[in-house]
């Protein structure tokens, strides 16, 4: 039997385009003389699509879709995922459709994700089907991972996925694949969907192994593709290519992908940055066309000649459109304006929170005035520590770094300058971490190295080790309570954060959800 994987890139509520793409690709398929074309899951509504999914008139316009699709599919099979009302609730499921009819749906049995709690409803799960008189097992979702010995009469197991892109998730997939494709014996087709939608990046990476756990077609990251499988015609194995676990590159591939579809599925073109380290504008430009990408560069009464060049250097590298608009003056006025209010005599936090804050009312001007979407460049490492200033360096539209650490965010910077011709300014990356905030201000006055401070916030977020066992693998004892002090007093500013895209197996406010008032730890 010929599969064809349709591999594509969906919007969510967009029923009628995402029908389009479907049509084609089955047209393509016949085309190539295909007998059953398979889409990823819920590829009519786009996923996820939260309390659309609650919605009766959504709901019937993904079957009037589904009919529509099932009209054109005569001499061909295809294997449709979308969400279906039932007398339980909606669930999500892969539509078979033969001979221009949906013949049943296949429901998703197991509800995992925070983002389908209370929106989807469990189903009964996995069912066989025969199709051109190959036996196949059709499978939704993450069942994929949770159920196993399948009929001996079966050949291909067919999972239709929307499975997310996170560190280390591909890895973990492509084991999760082979042992359970080495183990049944079988062959094992995957179809995910591919691209952006809000917060979320769908890798694709769709594929097949055979009965042997042997890799035999992969497709391609974050872009859509469309490959056919014949399970009758000798499939050589595939090496998995070098860079498959190359973590930094993919990382970089998923925020590009975030970051574009996030302007173009929103009908958004240009966006507006706070010019200083460069991974933000880097990827802006690249994500965007640097003909897209306007930055503006505002030093304050203590920033540095050298850190000023280095921002200047930075964009003309790019070629993005820049300006300098100084903030002194404004800051000085604004400082003896609040005098009689909160005095002046002594520098703290109070005058550092008010160059950020001015620096957001001048970028949100320039949104305001000319629709260039203002793009946050925080990290993880500082929304983690609260380093960062409510309506200040927390504003923006969208966040695409803001699921990387500190030092995350140097590999990604060192990743563009290997294979983008060095536009960040070496000194950018060399030179010791620093605000700016005052004078010789810098971030190690309150914090070790951020190789230090990053493997203590990865051990307490993404592990969620207990700060025993982090001082027993040997970090500082007060550096680990000082570091976890950090953290849980500053969730009221992740709450007003702008949405930040997941890169990570543990995203603040969607996998790590603290109650905003709490006492644990004190």
């Amino acid at each position: 039997m010929k599969i064809a994987i349709a591999q594509l890139n969906y919007t969510i509520g967009d029923v009628d385009g995402n029908a389009s793409k479907i049509i084609d690709s089955i047209n393509k398929a016949k085309a190539q003389r295909a007998d059953l074309v398979i889409f990823a899951e819920q590829a009519v509504s786009g996923t996820p699509a939260f309390d659309l999914l609650r919605k009766t008139t959504f709901l019937e316009l993904c079957e009037d879709a589904l009919v529509e699709i099932a009209s054109c599919c005569d001499g061909i099979a295809a294997i449709v995922g979308l969400p279906i009302l039932t007398a339980e609730g909606t669930i999500s499921a892969a539509a078979l459709i033969q001979d221009r009819k949906v013949l049943r749906y296949v429901g998703k049995k197991y509800i995992t994700a925070r983002r389908e709690m209370g929106f989807l409803t469990p189903s009964k799960g996995f069912e066989y089907a025969t199709v051109k008189g190959h036996k196949c097992a059709i499978i939704v979702g993450d069942d994929l991972s949770r159920e196993h010995d399948f009929d001996q009469s079966v050949e291909t197991v067919i999972s239709i996925n929307a499975r997310k892109y996170g560190k280390g998730t591909m890895t973990y997939r492509y084991e999760m694949m082979r042992n359970l494709a080495f183990v049944e014996g079988k062959n094992l087709v995957m179809v995910n969907q591919v691209g952006g939608s809000t917060d979320i990046v769908y890798d694709g990476t769709s594929g097949v192994m055979n009965g042997r756990g042997e890799v035999v077609l992969m497709m391609k990251n974050f872009e859509e593709d469309f490959q056919i499988f014949d399970t009758k015609a000798a499939a050589e194995p595939i090496a998995i290519p070098s860079t498959y676990n190359d973590r930094t590159r993919l990382v970089y591939g998923a925020a590009r992908c975030g970051l574009r579809d996030f302007f173009r599925k929103n009908g958004y073109k240009k966006a507006s940055i706070g010019l200083s380290g460069g991974i933000d504008s880097c990827l802006a430009a690249d994500a965007l066309g640097a003909e897209n990408v306007r930055a503006l560069l505002m030093p304050s009464p203590f920033s540095s000649l050298e850190s000023v060049e280095d921002a200047k250097e930075l964009a003309r590298n790019l070629g993005i459109e820049y300006n300098v608009i100084p903030i002194s003056e404004i800051y000085t006025s604004v400082v003896n304006t609040l005098k009689p209010v909160i005095g002046g005599t002594e520098f703290d936090a109070t005058e550092e929170n008010i160059q950020t804050r001015i620096r957001t009312v001048l970028l949100m001007a320039l949104q305001n005035k000319t629709d260039y979407i203002l793009l946050n460049s925080s990290n993880k490492s500082e929304n983690a520590l609260g380093l960062c200033t409510l309506y200040g360096d927390t504003a923006g539209a969208f966040s695409p770094t803001g699921d990387l650490y500190k030092s995350e965010m140097y590999d990604v910077a060192r990743y563009i300058n290997r294979t983008q011709g060095n536009p960040i300014p070496e000194n950018i990356l060399t030179k010791e971490p620093s605000s700016e905030l005052h004078p010789g201000q810098k971030d190690s006055d309150i914090l070790p190295p951020y190789e230090v401070v990053d493997a203590i916030l990865m051990r307490m977020i993404e592990e969620g080790q207990h700060r025993e066992e982090i001082i027993n693998a040997g970090f500082d004892s007060e550096v680990v309570e000082k570091i976890h002090a950090m953290i849980m007093h500053n969730e009221k500013k992740r709450y007003q954060f702008p949405p930040v895209l997941r890169l990570s197996s543990c995203t603040f406010g969607h996998e790590r959800l603290m109650p905003l008032t709490n006492k644990y730890g004190d």
